[in-house]
């Protein structure tokens, strides 16, 4: 027997708490990592598993209605889970429809364009859902921890001022609002791990063979950074977090309850768009009927 599927209304305790939009002051540290919304882990999996099959059938809404599109954006710590809550949020979704782009470190082409060049050209068209892991958002993250990474984004010198990180949140809200008044609807999910966590999973990545690749002495290094790293967080969510771009500050200690958080706000969203498949019009009807006249002739033609 087929399990009933949850509303949006039924999902919203495992959505809106965790929802940040700018209406209330921010501080990251009132975010726990280890939350689990009351649920346990097989309650958490079967929500997982409905949430799946209706994003797979909202993504064909969404495809053939070719009118929204659905920009979904990762960011977190090194091992925060974005690489595998990707392929469990997102497993039987069309990948016609679907598009991951992971942002690494600047190419020279791309030093030689504005910091948001790169993310235009991998925007969503309509009709589909583009996911990106990392994204514009390292580029008042990496490059506020690391000074040297903004000099070598070759900007007029008079331009890097104490102003620089305010002046780049105004000019991503200004991006993230011209995006939603132009159909794009934008999702944005910090996956917020503690440091212990990030230990236990460095741990598991030394330990696991096939898990080595994922590992490197930069991620000791960088966690060497941490508190930096929260603080700067703290004034990218403050700071660009808005009613038509939403953060979701999702915990993220417990992977699975992290999949029931940024599923249901997916699912939730895309409930809200009223995403239907293009009606038929009287006369394609009319013209439906001719061909399959046609085609059955076509099939005692055979027969004879």
């Amino acid at each position: 027997m087929n399990k009933p599927r949850l509303l949006a209304a039924e999902l919203d305790p495992f959505v809106s708490p965790f929802r940040v939009d700018g209406a209330e002051r921010f501080h990251l540290k009132s975010h726990k990592t280890k939350a689990k919304g009351g649920l346990d882990k097989e309650q958490g999996e079967a929500i997982i598993e409905q949430n799946r099959k209706r994003l797979a059938d909202f993504q064909e809404k969404l495809y053939a209605q070719d009118r929204w599109s659905l920009l979904v954006i990762f960011q977190g710590m090194d091992a925060s889970g974005k690489d595998s809550a990707i392929k469990s949020i997102f497993e039987g979704v069309n990948p016609q429809g679907c598009e991951v782009t992971s942002f690494k470190q600047p190419t020279s082409k791309e030093l030689d364009h504005d910091f948001m060049w790169r993310s235009f050209l991998a925007l969503p068209e309509r009709g589909r859902i583009g996911i990106f892991n990392r994204s514009y958002y390292e580029e008042c993250l990496v490059t506020r921890v690391h000074p040297e990474l903004l000099k070598a984004e070759k900007l007029p010198p008079k331009l890097i001022t104490k102003n620089i990180w305010r002046e780049r949140f105004e000019d991503i809200s200004a991006f993230e609002r011209y995006l939603t008044r132009n159909g794009t609807v934008i999702l944005k999910f910090f996956l917020n791990i503690s440091k212990e966590e990030q230990r236990e999973r460095f741990l598991d990545r030394l330990e696991e063979p096939a898990k080595n690749w994922k590992f490197s002495m930069n991620d000791v290094t960088e966690r060497a950074r941490w508190q930096r790293y929260q603080a700067v967080y703290q004034g990218i969510l403050r700071h660009t977090s808005t009613p038509f771009a939403p953060w979701y500050v999702v915990p993220a200690d417990h992977k699975w309850f992290a999949r029931v958080v940024i599923g249901s706000a997916i699912v939730a969203t895309l409930e809200s768009l009223d995403l239907h498949f293009p009606r038929t019009d009287p006369a394609s009807l009319k013209e439906f009927k001719a061909v399959r006249k046609a085609l059955e002739a076509e099939g005692k033609g055979r027969k004879k």
